[in-house]
């Protein structure tokens, strides 16, 4: 199992990318002043010893000694050993919406990308519960099986999109089937929770959750994600005003169901929570939960990690070692070794020698 002790150092990455963008502009805005004085490939000719290339390479090799720092001070670590633990608690499904209708930025930054900080923030909250990741769009698909592991994931979470389904559409009674197929056969309380926009248009969830309630005890919450006014949905990231259209060709509103949403949990015997407001909709659902009887299990977590670190810190200096030892400037002892040149001489002199 890897992990990041310090994951919060990965956000120092995105200098990468600025002093990319910052060192290009630099050596534009020189060329552009060499060129006031004159032509540039007569200035190179005046000025043999000065490489184009070199500076180039130096600065990417310590780019690229950065980036290796900032893995190496978030302190990357490898699981050592698998250690069986008693714990106490109860099982949790989550059934996350994964249809086009999450891209709907009605709540920003989007509705998927709200319900998946609602997410991160609950694992982050919970303690010694088991918890199961389910995706879910025209059909279910189980993303994380049942774990006590929660680093492994809040890990597969930060990868889920709306295209990680081949089914679109919006089958809330089948992501129920599967989360309360895949609960184990212990006698922990089973919680489901819901997260979608509640824009259902196959099966009928109300009725089915109330039958998980009343014949096996399976508690129901639901989580709303969107505003009953509705948003377009995106169709293409690299164009903000490109909207899914029905076939009149007129842009499809998808506005939040709270209705169906908020009856699925009154008779799955839980509570609707609006997730417009992320920290206030998880503290309620956490409090929810928090009060539910919860029993002792077993379960298999990874109790020791060894840092790696070392290694990402040995290749930073090894790549700062070679960015130190590469100069600026060209080398006039290696620039008088014309290898080419005197393999060419040495094969026409043979070749006349032979004539």
């Amino acid at each position: 199992m890897f992990r990041f002790a310090y994951p919060y150092m990965l956000y120092f990455l995105i200098l990468l990318p600025i002093l990319a963008v910052w060192f290009h502009y630099i050596r534009l805005r020189r060329q552009k002043k060499l060129a006031e004085f004159g032509d540039l490939s007569l200035i190179e000719q005046l000025t043999p010893d000065v490489s184009q290339k070199k500076p180039v390479w130096k600065f990417y090799l310590f780019l690229a000694a950065l980036a290796f720092l900032i893995l190496g001070l978030a302190r990357p670590q490898m699981g050592a050993k698998l250690q069986e633990v008693k714990r106490k608690g109860i099982e949790i499904m989550i059934a996350l919406d994964v249809s086009n209708s999450m891209n709907a930025m009605d709540i920003q930054p989007s509705r998927i990308e709200r319900a998946k900080q609602v997410l991160s923030k609950l694992i982050d909250r919970l303690e010694d519960d088991k918890i199961e990741l389910v995706v879910f769009a025209g059909d279910a698909y189980i993303q994380v099986p049942i774990t006590a592991d929660y680093v492994s994931a809040k890990m597969f979470l930060s990868h889920i999109n709306t295209n990680i389904v081949p089914t679109q559409g919006t089958a809330i009674q089948k992501a129920l089937e599967m989360a309360a197929a895949s609960f184990t056969p212990s006698d922990l309380q089973k919680v489901i929770v819901v997260i979608t926009d509640g824009e259902d248009h196959e099966g009928d969830p109300v009725s089915f959750a109330q039958q998980l309630h009343e014949e096996k005890g399976i508690l129901i919450y639901t989580i709303g994600m969107g505003t009953p006014e509705g948003s377009p949905i995106p169709v293409n990231p690299l164009n903000p005003y490109d909207f899914k259209k029905d076939r009149e060709g007129n842009t499809i509103i998808s506005k939040l169901d709270e209705e169906t949403l908020v009856k699925m949990a009154a008779v799955g015997g839980g509570e609707y929570i609006p997730g417009n407001n992320a920290q206030a909709g998880i503290n309620n659902l956490f409090d929810k939960l928090k009060k539910i009887n919860r029993k002792e299990y077993e379960a298999k977590i990874y109790s020791d990690y060894n840092d790696q670190f070392m290694y990402f810190f040995v290749m930073a200096l090894l790549l700062l070692l070679v960015e130190i030892i590469i100069m600026e400037r060209k080398s006039q002892r290696w620039s008088n070794f014309k290898l080419f040149e005197f393999t060419l001489n040495s094969f026409n002199q043979k070749a006349g020698g032979r004539e």
